[in-house]
């Protein structure tokens, strides 16, 4: 009876070992799978390190048949750091766990140097070496972020905004602007040129031209130059552009023969020549846009009619919703329920505005 039980024991044994080979190797190919599916780099917590020693420290060398989330090193060092523990290592001889916290004042004028320059980490590191406090970038960083004065873009105290408030009076804004005309032969662009001064919101516009070549830009510069001229009051110290082809060196040079500084601004940063591109966007959704332009003199005479509108009848927001040429102070207050309100139409009733009878 024995010599027949024990064969068939054998025989069940080696089929069992013989499945569980081939789930090892199922287990094996799929773990291998998901694997690349993952980053090169995966993370793991304190619990999930200690979850894996438990189990492969059973496997003994065959582990490194098997680990694929890290390498057998790696592996081997989590075991030492957790039979090592944390009653091995030295103790801190203050009593106190961490890094000592930074003096006070030396986190006071921290945060005030950062408030009054705006300087970076670096910066901040360089003076206070000069005062005789060894600190480093990370510190300066955990006293500014602690104090909500963490790195933010743009956060450099001389801002666009500053200069162009700074430069307001005297800083002026040009940039290209087209509209299609019609012909027999088809559509052709009309370009023109449009300045505003950034200070008081007026605005002035070149004749149109289907060639903006060198010799048109540069009249077209001299013809403000006179413009600024007539007015008197405005002056042009600074004029903004971008970096469009058809500004040539003819017509920077009708400028800087008065004394005038051209900036040009950084390549597709139309944010920059906001004010500018904001007029444009104007006259075309409020004038433009509603004409068939077919000659040059019909864009021309729309243009200056918008012109005198855009100064002296429509209002802004940034001049207390009031035009850019006015009278000084408040404008003066109408009777409504005895003086009756006139519409004044332009452009065929296109734009329209408001006044007292008189």
């Amino acid at each position: 009876m024995a010599a027949i039980i024990h064969p068939l024991l054998t025989l069940l044994a080696s089929c069992s070992r013989q499945e569980l080979a081939r789930q090892n190797r199922y287990l094996k190919v799929e773990n291998q799978i998901l694997r690349s599916k993952l980053p090169q780099r995966i993370t793991l917590s304190n619990q999930e390190r200690r979850i894996l020693v438990r189990h492969g420290k059973k496997l003994g060398p065959r582990i490194r048949e098997l680990i694929s989330i890290v390498s057998y090193s790696t592996f081997r060092k989590w075991i030492r750091s957790i039979e090592d523990g944390p009653k091995n290592r030295p103790a801190n001889p203050s009593g106190k766990s961490g890094r000592p916290r930074i003096d006070e004042s030396i986190s006071d004028a921290i945060i005030r140097i950062r408030k009054e320059t705006g300087w970076g980490y670096t910066k901040i590191v360089q003076t206070m070496r000069r005062l005789g406090h060894k600190i480093s970038r990370q510190t300066v960083k955990n006293v500014l972020v602690e104090a909500g004065l963490g790195p933010e873009p743009h956060d450099h105290p001389d801002t666009w905004s500053d200069f162009l408030k700074r430069h307001a009076e005297t800083l002026w804004q040009c940039d290209f602007a087209c509209k299609r005309k019609w012909t027999i032969k088809g559509m052709v662009d009309l370009y023109f040129l449009v300045f505003i001064h950034v200070g008081s919101r007026r605005i002035w516009i070149s004749p149109c031209t289907a060639n903006p070549n060198s010799d048109w830009t540069a009249q077209q510069a001299r013809n403000f130059s006179m413009h600024l001229q007539d007015q008197e009051v405005l002056e042009c110290k600074i004029l903004c552009r971008d970096n469009d082809s058809k500004y040539t060196e003819a017509f920077d040079g009708v400028f800087k023969s008065e004394g005038c500084q051209i900036k040009r601004t950084t390549p597709m940063s139309p944010n920059l020549q906001a004010h500018v591109e904001r007029v444009i966007q104007t006259l075309k959704h409020e004038v433009l846009n509603g004409f068939c332009i077919v000659t040059n003199q019909h864009l021309d005479n729309i243009l200056r009619t918008a012109v005198d509108w855009y100064n002296r009848r429509r209002g802004h927001s940034a001049r207390d919703h009031l035009p850019p040429v006015r009278d000084d102070g408040e404008p003066p207050l109408v009777d409504l329920a005895k003086r009756k309100l006139v519409c004044h139409a332009e452009l065929g009733g296109h734009l329209k505005s408001y006044r007292a009878a008189v």
